[in-house]
């Protein structure tokens, strides 16, 4: 046992390794690098830095935290609290063993050091506790959680809010009615008799801690129960979670589909506010059929995967005149063309890293106005952790292990009671009901394509793409043709033959099996991009597993023999057929007068309308004209959808990363020399001002230091501009350089002339 009588001193006494552990969990001390261990000390025992450090400690740990700074407040004298004390109070809550493991914790980022076998916590320490001092160590008789929520209901409108007020701002109070003899009315009165409150003096009042976490939503936790809860699970086959995952994930990604389809064709005005108005995110749920509530998680989704952007649309709307509106991305089209599988890793990946809560869409903000989606007010700079934390949870149980959202509240809010708030059960709800949308959760348990994802590892994400790979169905290359012309793809289908189908038919019905049906826009629009009636005929002879209907053939060969008769090109746009007496015909309807429709030849006639509008016009008109090029090639018009440039270079919050191990031991190497050169005696010295003489003599001094091997203490101003002594041994002076044996390393180094500061023989 390590024997000190300060923390500076403790932390020049421990190890390498426990230097770099400590680093490693308190990254802040080491920036800028502290010149000696007293600069180190001093940073650890800052407030803000204590509170970073005690974010996520558990219950126990704060309770030993608590029992440290209940000691010093009530000792008269500076006799700390022994480790054989500290097991004396918490024996008969926990086991020994498992107080010096938290123990070992709260040393490892030194917010506790030993003096001997005695324990002292940093000064800040009692300041980071989550609950009053003394609610660990003095159970006290209050209510029970069910006790609590019977006495709340009887409450009148004054007392609720003055509950509500202490639970928000703090739970102590000052109020003249706590004396006594006061009415037995005032509300104070009342909830002092019904013990929602506990009455501290004559003229202060605190909230207890269960009434708080009730009227906040958090998970009851008591902070006397030392021991993690155990909740209750229920068993789950792995095949069955992953399955349930792979059926979510097919309709997540047709949903996705089917939005950016939508978008692509009328982009939606953006609010001035930069969200996307709860009119428009109707106009889509109405278009796609899907539910308002899972667009906006969608809309969500499809932005932090950068598929939808905000700005000015390619070809711009010319429905309406604005600034920005939401719309694909020009990465869309890759997205889409890639394997499902890598599909959800793009989604998945996005919502765990996404700092917002796409949950929080239609609720109310402080000016009673709804949330809108892609809105500002959604972030939250937490929401990236909590999420994480909830599914990290999950997967510290057994594969197929299902839990309740209040349990896992609970347990969160014990490990981490300072962030209780974030945990409470309505967010753990929510979290967890968009991890079952995104397929990430299924049956309450975490899939095994999101255990993958979840790693740190650089190839999470391809071993969840493999995961779910496997978990998805296997693509079929087959089809079932019915007599009512409706086509059953009895599974997910190849890509080819999906492409194929979706072109020839409209889909009817989504799902595990999805229903197209073939009808003449469909089979026209087939012939429009390219296919002949003969490719369609084949399509269907090669994958359909049931008989082709006498009635599908009669249509595909009857559109076919119609389609293409007319022939439309860039005049503006102009109309050809062989057939004079067709193009008669279509001079004589109405649709030449709306189109200016004029002949130059028999059987051409020329329009001053876009080819576009030609066609369209036309087919409302029941002909059936296709579209060519130059060289009278039939090309698909079909509209492709409006697409904003990616902004791959948007500015994204800073993230500095984290130093590694090896980084830090050479940090740890620098403090230690740092610390030596602070505590060496020094013998003759020269400060160097930048004069001629003192740069002589400084320089003497380094070549006698070599000739005669005196260590010498060294002030150097590195190339960044820090400043800092070390201790080291001259090997060779010129050139402008100083090459000292660095006796901490066993290295040799080299310091520029320069930039050394001062210079001093050690005794």
């Amino acid at each position: 046992m390590i024997a000190t009588d300060s923390l500076s001193g403790w932390l020049g006494a421990r190890s390498d390794a426990q230097l770099v552990t400590l680093l490693e969990l308190r990254p802040d001390l080491a920036v800028p690098l502290p010149s000696s261990m007293t600069v180190l000390a001093a940073r650890a025992e800052q407030r803000a830095s204590v509170l970073r450090a005690t974010d996520d400690l558990t219950t126990l740990e704060f309770a030993i935290l608590e029992s440290l700074a209940a000691h010093t407040v009530t000792r008269t004298d500076d006799t700390p609290l022994g480790r054989a004390q500290l097991h004396e109070q918490l024996h008969d809550r926990v086991r020994a063993a498992t107080v010096d493991a938290a123990l070992t914790r709260l040393t490892d980022r030194a917010l506790v050091w030993t003096d001997g076998d005695a324990l002292r916590s940093v000064a800040a320490a009692i300041e980071a506790l989550p609950w009053p001092i003394g609610s660990t160590t003095e159970i006290p008789d209050a209510l029970t959680e069910p006790e609590v929520r019977d006495a709340l209901e009887g409450l009148s409108s004054a007392e609720r809010g003055l509950l509500g007020k202490l639970a928000e701002t703090g739970p102590r109070g000052r109020t003249r009615d706590a004396a006594p003899g006061t009415p037995a009315d005032r509300p104070v009165q009342r909830l002092l008799r019904v013990r929602l409150l506990h009455r501290i003096d004559d003229e202060t009042v605190e909230l207890p801690v269960t009434v708080g976490q009730i009227l906040r939503g958090e998970p009851v936790t008591h902070p006397h129960a030392l021991t993690p809860p155990t909740p209750p699970t229920r068993k789950r086959t792995a095949a069955d979670v992953n399955s349930t995952t792979a059926g979510e994930v097919g309709e997540l990604l047709r949903h996705c589909g089917a939005v950016l389809d939508a978008l692509g064709q009328t982009p939606a005005p953006a609010l001035r506010a930069g969200g996307l108005g709860v009119r428009e995110l109707r106009r889509v749920a109405k278009q796609t059929g899907i539910d308002e509530p899972r667009i906006g998680l969608l809309v969500e989704l499809l932005a932090a995967a950068k598929l939808l952007e905000k700005g000015t649309p390619e070809p711009a709307p010319e429905y309406e005149s604005t600034d920005d509106y939401w719309a694909p991305t020009t990465a869309v089209d890759a997205w889409l063309e890639a394997p499902l599988a890598r599909r959800w890793v793009v989604l998945a990946a996005a919502w765990l890293d996404l700092d917002r809560m796409p949950w929080m869409i239609g609720m109310r903000d402080p000016n009673d106005k709804p949330l809108a989606a892609l809105s500002v007010e959604l972030r939250n700079p937490h929401a990236a952790r909590d999420r994480r934390a909830v599914l990290g949870l999950l997967a510290e149980f057994p594969t197929g292990t299902a839990l309740e959202p209040g349990d896992l509240s609970r347990l969160l809010a014990w490990r981490q009671p300072r962030w209780r708030r974030h945990f409470r059960i309505e967010a753990v709800e929510h979290t967890l009901t968009e991890a079952a949308a995104l397929g990430l959760v299924g049956r309450g348990a975490l899939g095994s394509a999101a255990r993958a994802l979840l790693h740190d590892a650089s190839s999470s994400a391809a071993d969840a793409e493999a995961a779910m790979e496997q978990a998805l169905p296997e693509p079929v290359d087959h089809v079932l043709v019915q007599a009512d012309l409706t086509v059953i793809a009895p599974g997910p289908l190849t890509a080819n033959l999906q492409r194929s189908v979706e072109l020839v038919a409209d889909v009817e019905s989504a799902g595990a099996a999805t229903v197209y049906r073939v009808g003449d826009a469909s089979v026209r629009r087939a012939l429009d991009a390219g296919l002949t009636a003969s490719e369609l005929h084949t399509l269907f002879a090669k994958h359909s597993r049931t008989p082709i209907p006498q009635g599908l053939t009669y249509l595909i060969d009857d559109v076919a023999r119609r389609h293409g008769q007319l022939r439309a090109g860039m005049a503006q746009a102009f109309l050809r057929s062989d057939d004079p007496t067709l193009l008669a015909q279509v001079l004589a309807a109405p649709v030449a007068e709306t189109l200016a429709l004029r002949a130059i030849a028999p059987t051409v006639a020329i329009a001053q309308a876009p080819l576009g509008e030609v066609l369209a016009q036309l087919r409302a008109a029941g002909f059936a004209p296709a579209g060519e090029n130059a060289s009278g090639t039939i090309v698909d018009l079909r509209p492709r959808g409006a697409r904003i440039s990616a902004r791959l270079n948007a500015r994204r919050p800073y993230r500095p990363s984290a130093p590694n191990t090896e980084q830090l031991t050479s940090l740890v190497a620098e403090l230690r020399a740092g610390d030596r050169a602070a505590s060496a005696r020094s013998g003759q010295s020269v400060r160097a001002d930048g004069t001629r003489n003192n740069t002589a003599a400084t320089l003497a001094l380094l070549q006698l230091a070599a000739r005669v091997r005196r260590s010498v203490n060294i002030g150097y101003v590195d190339d960044k501009g820090v400043a800092m002594q070390r201790v080291v041994e001259p090997v060779q002076v010129g050139n402008g350089q100083l090459d000292a044996l660095d006796p901490v390393t066993g290295t040799v180094r080299h310091f520029t002339l320069h930039r050394i500061a001062s210079v001093a023989l050690l005794e």
